[in-house]
């Protein structure tokens, strides 16, 4: 009878463990902190528009969303050949792990000066700041679509950083002269049902949707990513939806290139680039011809990469964007003969705010939002 007692204890007692811990793992499930919708020409986080009632120099900027490309947050090379290129300084080699570290530690920085969204990409971009050819091997994308592990552990670990700091992820899928490692079109189209599904599945909804980096680009491979048939797939990631929750999506365009009509009518919000754009009013000029098409209804404008700096000039880029109310993107890429600390593009990349360039960018977007 003892015996009997003591083995029906021990079977509660396991249930309950079991039950105890079961509970735990829900309770450790992720919350999202941080919403990003859209209404009209403004973002909103969790309800309100940014930088609510904020005005700067005379400009209205609330319902902006200041950001800056950040693509190789989860970098890696998987060609061996050229893997070597990316060493640091200090260890002469390269670590994908040390890399999303150092960028997750300086992320409280960016969100203290009053930086609201950062670009991502699952192909990343040159990690030479600007190249011609491509032999690296950098791709949270594999040939058949499928995606990989390692790289959305990094990813979700921004991700969720930003969610904490109350930051939006603009989350490109394709680039240029990477994409051409995916096999075939159904293996794109795997790719952008993947991405979507793994974004909604994790909960997270501080999280839009770039399709292709400057879809126009004639490097890229595969035709559904060009420009004539990309509305294909923003049409796609619109279509899945978790409990009635989809995810905010659009493509961009090489700089100073007019998105044609039918993506300006699907998309949710307009990307738009500054590189090559040197007048100051071509900035304002697409603003205005965007708003003017027929096929615009009232949506937010983002420039999400531009190359241009001055920052300590009265009038810039980011100056030039803001009067146009459209939200500014910091490119800052890396020359070959530059300093480490200079650029977030060229890899490897020292993430710290520690160069002329990122201070200045840094310091008028604290000035401008009076940061966090």
């Amino acid at each position: 009878m003892f015996r009997k007692v003591v083995f029906q204890v021990l079977i509660t007692t396991v249930l309950i463990i079991t039950l105890s811990l079961s509970g735990f793992a829900q309770a450790k499930q992720f919350q999202p902190q941080t919403h990003v919708e859209i209404k009209g020409e403004k973002w909103y986080i969790n309800g309100e528009p940014t930088l609510k009632q904020k005005q700067w120099r005379g400009y209205t900027i609330e319902g902006l969303l200041p950001n800056a490309r950040m693509v190789q947050g989860i970098y890696d090379d998987l060609n061996p050949e050229t893997k070597a290129l990316w060493k640091y300084p200090d260890t002469g080699k390269w670590d994908a792990k040390r890399n999303n570290q150092e960028f997750l530690a300086a992320m409280d920085s960016w969100a203290d000066h009053g930086l609201l969204a950062i670009t991502l990409n699952l192909q990343g971009g040159s990690p030479q700041g600007y190249s011609k050819e491509q032999p690296w091997y950098n791709s949270a994308i594999d040939e058949n679509g499928s995606l990989r592990k390692d790289y959305l552990e990094r990813l979700s670990r921004i991700i969720e950083k930003a969610d904490r700091l109350g930051m939006v992820v603009i989350l490109g899928i394709f680039y240029f002269g990477q994409d051409e490692r995916i096999k075939d079109e159904g293996a794109v189209i795997k790719a952008v049902d993947n991405t979507v599904k793994w974004v909604l599945d994790r909960g997270y909804q501080n999280v839009v949707i770039e399709v292709a980096n400057e879809c126009n680009n004639n490097s890229y491979d595969h035709a559904i990513i060009k420009q004539d048939r990309i509305p294909e797939l923003i049409e796609r990631v619109k279509k899945q939806d978790r409990n009635g929750y989809r995810l905010l999506v659009s493509t961009s365009f090489n700089g100073g290139t007019m998105p044609p009509d039918k993506v300006i009518e699907v998309s949710d919000f307009i990307l738009i680039h500054g590189n090559g754009v040197k007048a100051y009013a071509g900035l304002n000029n697409m603003a205005n011809t965007i708003r003017n098409q027929a096929a615009y209804s009232p949506k937010p404008l983002v420039n999400n990469e531009d190359d241009h700096f001055d920052f300590d000039k009265p009038f810039n880029h980011f100056v030039a964007a803001t009067s146009a109310y459209v939200s500014w993107g910091f490119f800052d890429y890396r020359m070959k003969d530059e300093a480490f600390a200079e650029g977030y593009q060229r890899v490897p990349v020292d993430w710290g705010i520690n160069s002329g360039r990122k201070k200045g960018f840094f310091g008028l977007l604290k000035e401008m939002t009076g940061g966090r």
